[in-house]
């Protein structure tokens, strides 16, 4: 049901089942107003009512509450610090205090809500497409009129004319907070982003028994209608060189196995489409995997949290996977096979199921879903051979409705690579009818039940890529260290070739400015935090004074004695 919460704020419209509890609708509430203090709520206008923590453990269906119903709450504003929960048994209040949402973390449902510097960077931003004076124009150079008006981001007659496939995220969302929201009503708000749910609700309160022994209209998912996503939350993937990606298909030239790594890097803005984001790739790390000519396994990353807390302090994190799916055309000429075209796939039905659960384990944080969630800017590049026979780094996504059919288990690879297999319902499970619309023999649009199998075409959402025309990657050292976990291909990083890089190159500290050799030397446990601070400075910058400090360092005299004694 929906309960009416009117405040001095505004009002709000809460969700919660008649079962439930109503301090559901108090929690509710508080990720609404922030920090507040005494908060009580009555069902009389002007009347005081009782404070939060009488409720106890009422559930709503106890108080006679009824769908629609309005609800009075008044409170004093907090002043206490960011994120300290705490029960005031003097005053008999509950004071919760929540930093505002520009900030980067703040607590919602036990979980950190991280807001990332993109995402307040583009919500303040209208999106607007300027356009200028044309013919038809009958006014002054200050003026204006409908022929020169700027767009909205989300136009769609720009959109076409620019040959954009898909509408940016944020060009999105704005276009649906417009249609889902007044402007002029701020007592009036609805989260405009929802995730869709195709799982059966096992906690249904409508009187009957769980699901697989009793269902209803109220606890099972809607049928499913598949169509392809017209909005994407990224749009572009830059690799900041062309030596991030051709030192990762140096592995399939040396040895002619397949090779997996990790993309780090950071989510900024795309000018080329309106309100657009582009992930800039820094580096690819490489977990240990095991290699085969037509595939390969993932084997246990155990310093996966020491690579993240080494990219974050340079301010970076995973963006997304890369993968290569090479095969060798046999005419000596360099060119590869043209595998992954229209008339076969792009991604294997396979490759859709690891990149929706990928999606799933990074999802997107945003203000803007009552889940403080939705969707995922985690990207999926496969590196394969073009039409013309080159190498070529794909990139892709897959839609909203392929994380919710993955999460409720509804779908599955099957034998074909370009189809998607529908799962039977079980006693965990119940799978509802899915559909999707074709053009069928005689041009016109059909919908299609999906069952057993559908084209997983539905599911995917096509990203473009490219290299800056002037590369300032973050890491440019002039020869690069081994790669990690290269090990059979005769590579292996080890003291011994640590000190002979170093040795070779140390020069005016560039040869730092390589992610590979500093994960390496921060296993090591050799230097210090403070030794650590002046690479990280040094690798930002490039002062010079900061290397300076480093190697005069007492921990990098260290390292050089025991590279010399180890070599």
């Amino acid at each position: 049901m929906i309960l009416r919460v009117r405040t001095k704020d505004g009002m709000f419209r809460l969700t919660v089942n008649d079962g439930g509890k109503f301090m559901d609708v108090v929690n509710q509430l508080y990720e609404k107003i922030g920090s507040v203090e005494n908060l009580t709520i009555s069902d009389k206008p002007g009347d005081k009512g009782k404070s939060v923590v009488e409720f106890g453990d009422l559930e709503v269906k106890e108080m006679g509450l009824k769908n629609g119903d309005m609800l009075f709450a008044s409170y004093e504003s907090g002043n206490k610090p960011a994120n300290d929960n705490d029960v005031d048994m003097n005053s008999g209040s509950v004071s919760i205090s929540k930093p505002s949402i520009a900030q980067s973390k703040t607590a919602v449902s036990g979980k950190a809500f991280e807001e990332l510097p993109i995402d307040k960077y583009l919500d303040s931003q209208n999106g607007l497409i300027k356009r200028n004076k044309s013919n038809l124009c009958r006014h002054g150079d200050k003026g204006m009129c409908e022929y020169c008006a700027p767009l909205p981001p989300w136009d769609k007659d720009y959109k076409e004319s620019q040959g954009i496939k898909h509408l940016s995220f944020y060009a999105y969302l704005k276009q649906l907070n417009d249609s889902k929201n007044n402007k002029n009503n701020a007592t009036s708000y609805m989260a405009p982003l929802d995730e869709p749910n195709y799982a059966v609700d096992k906690k249904c309160t409508a009187g009957h028994l769980p699901y697989p022994k009793g269902i209803c209209s109220k606890c099972q998912p809607s049928v499913i209608s598949l169509q392809q996503q017209s909005f994407r939350m990224v749009d572009h993937v830059m690799f900041s060189d062309s030596s991030i990606l051709n030192n990762f298909i140096d592995s399939w030239r040396s040895s002619g196995t397949q090779r997996y790594g990790i993309l780090y890097g950071s989510y900024e803005s795309y000018d080329k489409v309106p309100l657009g984001i582009k992930a800039n790739v820094e580096f690819i790390y490489e977990p240990p995997q095991s290699d085969e000519l037509d595939g390969l396994t993932l084997l246990d990353w155990s310093n996966e949290k020491d690579v993240d807390a080494l990219a974050a302090q340079f301010g970076l994190y995973k963006v997304g996977v890369i993968f290569t799916d090479l095969t060798d055309s046999g005419m000596k000429n360099g060119t590869v096979l043209c595998k992954r075209h229209k008339d076969s796939y792009f991604l294997s039905c396979l490759e859709v199921l690891m990149a929706g659960r990928n999606q799933l384990k990074y999802p997107n944080r945003t203000k803007y879903s009552n889940s403080k969630e939705f969707s995922s800017k985690f990207v999926t590049c496969v590196v394969s051979g073009g039409l013309n026979g080159d190498i070529e780094p794909r990139s892709y996504q897959v839609s909203v409705n392929a994380e919710a059919l993955i999460k409720a288990d509804v779908i599955t690879s099957s034998t074909q690579p370009s189809m998607m297999y529908i799962n039977e319902s079980n006693n965990e499970r119940y799978v509802p009818d899915v559909f999707y619309s074709k053009i069928n023999e005689y041009g016109l649009e059909v919908k299609t039940n999906a069952k057993p199998a559908f084209p997983i075409d539905y599911l995917l959402v096509t990203l473009s890529d490219s290299f800056p025309l002037e590369p300032k990657p973050l890491f440019n050292s002039p020869h690069g260290y081994i790669i990690e976990n290269r090990e059979f291909l005769g590579e292996s990083q080890n003291l011994s070739t640590l000190y002979k890089h170093l040795n070779n190159d140390i020069g005016d500290g560039k040869v730092l400015f390589d992610f590979h050799l500093l994960m390496y030397l921060y296993s090591t446990n050799i230097l210090h935090k403070e030794e650590w601070e002046l690479i990280v400075n040094f690798v930002k910058s490039g002062n010079k004074e900061d290397f300076m400090k480093l190697i005069e360092s007492p921990g990098w005299m260290s390292l050089i004695t025991i590279l010399e004694n180890s070599s």
